[in-house]
């Protein structure tokens, strides 16, 4: 029962929509009709400002971290962590509170994997931040973080949460086939145009 419950909770929290809230109450923006009509931070950053999607970005991290590091108090079992961890994402995804819609789960999968294994996720997160920087693609960005985070779990020898990271990596991967599709193309857009404002909101093509 306890298993079910937690799973249950993780995924309830995971399916909480931060970054809708934060466009709608602080920012008066709906973030599924404006931008890339996505929930994620970064769509919020484009849509109210950089602060608004730091702070989306927060909330996601943290509701996949805190349903895993909460029950890391009372249970070392990696699959029980991964089940939580898997939870929160899937929530995050596909959203009871959206009728089944959702985000592509990036920072809730990085909150979670940081609570499971900190430093492989670590490594993970800076070759991310490293391609963004590089390609200027948030998307590409990603995808390098969800494929890298199984290798990284298996290089240290944690086989399950390598599992869970495979998983992941497809459902990363299926949440941004359309970005895929447009990098394939030569029309994905980079994450900020060359004429907008650094701190300033934008209004992009859909994008992400």
């Amino acid at each position: 029962m306890l298993t079910i419950g937690w799973i249950a909770f993780s995924y309830l929290l995971g399916a909480v929509p931060f970054g809708l809230l934060v466009g709608r109450v602080l920012c008066g923006v709906d973030p599924r009709t404006a931008g890339s009509r996505n929930t994620g931070a970064t769509n919020i950053a484009r849509l109210c400002g950089f602060k608004y999607g730091v702070l989306a970005l927060a909330l996601d991290l943290g509701k996949g971290l805190a349903p895993v590091a909460l029950a890391r108090t009372f249970t070392d079992s990696p699959l029980f962590l991964a089940l939580a961890a898997g939870a929160a994402i899937t929530g995050h995804c596909y959203s009871v509170f959206l009728r089944g819609k959702g985000g592509k789960a990036v920072a809730t999968t990085i909150g979670a994997f940081v609570a499971l294994a900190f430093w492989p996720t670590l490594i993970s997160c800076a070759l991310c931040v490293a391609v963004i920087a590089r390609s200027g693609f948030v998307s590409l960005g990603s995808l390098t973080l969800a494929a890298a985070l199984p290798v990284c779990m298996l290089l240290s020898g944690r086989l399950t949460y390598a599992v869970l990271g495979v998983v992941v990596m497809a459902l990363i991967f299926w949440r941004h086939r359309d970005n895929i599709r447009r990098l394939a193309r030569g029309e994905e857009k980079p994450w900020r145009r060359k004429d907008a404002q650094p701190g300033q909101p934008e209004q992009p093509d859909r994008e992400d």
